[in-house]
């Protein structure tokens, strides 16, 4: 895992690289021939380009600083498309364009003004737009689902599904704080983590998921491991969590209701640690369960439908897509997980509902794909 991490790594910044380059000669050398401005430019685009792999080792620098650092990435994403959009239609006038017809330099000149101008605007704009989706309180989603073998006496008993929050660097107390008074509201009977919850260890970050002890509910929070939180030092947070009540279901099932009326919530660790020594195991977590009673699945991605419908799983929550987080990531989204991308799905008699997410990663930006709280709420089948 950590091999794919540093590929991963490596690939990204290579790509970077090479956009960066594209947006110094379209933004600078081509609009202006001013030593000053350009290496102005070119100090900026550098600055923004290293700033990364610095803030990842060298330490943890003020929020405030890696917030303006990432929204500035997805500035240049943005800067990016507008400009690859532009080069496109250059790229069909060219085609058009007589061999024998000459160039004016002051024509080209005001043209490349005029197109860096445009796409600094679209950038600055698409990326402003989805920093203050990102930052704002994300939307109750209602979703209804009806629940095989769901006791009539709990027809109507709300989940109220959290995922992917992402706490580190820039999401902390304030974010959290909205993120638990929009949760409360929605007066769930339980709660649902269901992973990547944060980007760091306890010691940095566990004054701040603290914070998370005041999410309310009858059956309480219960949680299940993320690719992120791996990343983190899972095996710490999993003894740190039920410190601030979380109920942790490590490839485990529990017993949500009473001797009257009650159904079976089943946790797995995440899907990518099956190949270490521990990660997602089914087989463990459904180990003695009876499969014609209702259940529901917490696992953070969105794969193993065909293990849960052979375990006769009613509704598995998951989240980890971020449902592609900012366009074009949607579109990407969509293609890579099709209808598993985001919102309710089904395999065979297993429904899913894979959310979008609460936080972000990467650029604090949300285009397409805005963030949610889900309150599924089940309906007796």
């Amino acid at each position: 895992m950590v091999l794919v991490r540093i590929v991963f790594i490596a690939l990204n910044l290579l790509v970077f690289a090479f956009a960066t380059l594209f947006v110094y000669r379209r933004i600078a050398r081509d609009t202006t021939s001013s030593p000053a401005v350009r290496r102005l430019i070119a100090g900026l685009l550098i600055v923004l380009f290293l700033a990364g792999p610095l803030v990842r080792f060298v330490g943890a620098p003020p929020p405030e600083f890696t917030t303006t650092l990432l929204f500035g990435w997805g500035v240049v994403l943005y800067l990016l498309m507008a400009l690859l959009v532009i080069e496109a239609g250059r790229f069909a006038s060219r085609l058009t364009k007589k061999k024998d017809e000459p160039v004016n330099p002051e024509r080209r000149l005001l043209l490349s003004r005029a197109a860096a101008a445009g796409a600094i605007a679209a950038g600055v704009g698409g990326a402003s737009f989805g920093a203050f989706r990102a930052f704002n309180p994300p939307r109750i989603t209602e979703v209804p689902v009806k629940l095989p073998g769901l006791p009539k006496a709990l027809d109507g008993f709300s989940i109220v599904q959290l995922s992917d929050i992402h706490v580190g660097a820039v999401i902390q107390e304030r974010f959290l704080d909205q993120l638990v008074n929009t949760a409360n509201s929605a007066r769930p009977d339980l709660i649902a983590i269901t992973g990547d919850l944060v980007d760091g260890t306890p010691d940095d970050l566990g004054r701040y998921v603290a914070r998370l002890a005041n999410l309310k509910s009858k059956y309480g929070t219960h949680f299940v491991s993320g690719n992120h939180d791996y990343y983190s030092g899972w095996e710490e947070w999993a003894q740190h969590l039920p410190g601030i009540g979380f109920t942790v279901l490590r490839n485990r099932f529990i017993t949500i209701g009473d001797a009257g009326a009650s159904f079976d919530l089943v946790g797995v660790d995440d899907w990518g640690g099956r190949w270490g020594n521990a990660g997602y195991d089914l087989d463990k977590a459904t180990a003695g369960r009876d499969p014609e009673r209702a259940s529901v699945l917490m696992a953070h991605q969105p794969n193993g439908l065909d293990l849960a419908a052979a375990k006769k799983i009613g509704l598995q929550l998951s989240g980890h897509t971020h449902g592609g987080q900012m366009f074009p990531g949607t579109i990407i989204s969509d293609v890579i997980w099709g209808t598993r991308s985001h919102g309710l799905s089904k395999f065979e008699n297993t429904q899913l509902y894979t959310s979008n997410g609460c936080g972000f990663v990467g650029p604090p930006v949300r285009v397409g794909a805005p963030p949610e709280v889900v309150k599924i709420v089940l309906v007796a089948g």
